[in-house]
């Protein structure tokens, strides 16, 4: 389904472009500070996730993130490997690792996805 873009969307999109890292709801709040209210935002931002524009990841400290996906389509996010993701403790910096995550179990388990999180200083902070 095609949406109509409108201001809100416009301004998120390049909050999340620019950002060059994935954002919480509340960072976007307050970067934004008042232009919008917390209702739209979380609309804009599940708009997102639905038409594979954003994909959404609950982070160690049970914040949703929220960063531009790169191959997704409305059907199917598509992050083509199995990832941990960064959590910088002190400027809450959150980003994708490209190692990628290998895991054996047990026979007759079969996996889906890994998410895991590493959490720490980033490379600005230490």
């Amino acid at each position: 389904m095609k949406r109509r873009n409108t201001p809100a969307k416009s301004t998120i999109l390049t909050l999340l472009k620019d950002a060059g890292t994935a954002l919480s709801q509340d960072m976007i709040e307050d970067k934004v500070k008042g232009e919008m209210d917390r209702v739209t935002i979380y609309r804009v931002l599940n708009s997102f996730c639905e038409d594979g524009i954003t994909h959404r990841i609950l982070a160690d400290n049970g914040k949703y993130y929220f960063a531009l996906c790169l191959n997704c389509g409305q059907e199917k996010h598509d992050h083509n490997h199995d990832h941990f993701h960064f959590r910088c403790t002190k400027c809450e910096k959150v980003e994708c690792l490209d190692e990628e995550v290998t895991l054996t179990l047990p026979q007759g388990y079969v996996k889906q996805t890994i998410s895991s999180w590493v959490t720490g200083y980033c490379n600005n902070c230490s």
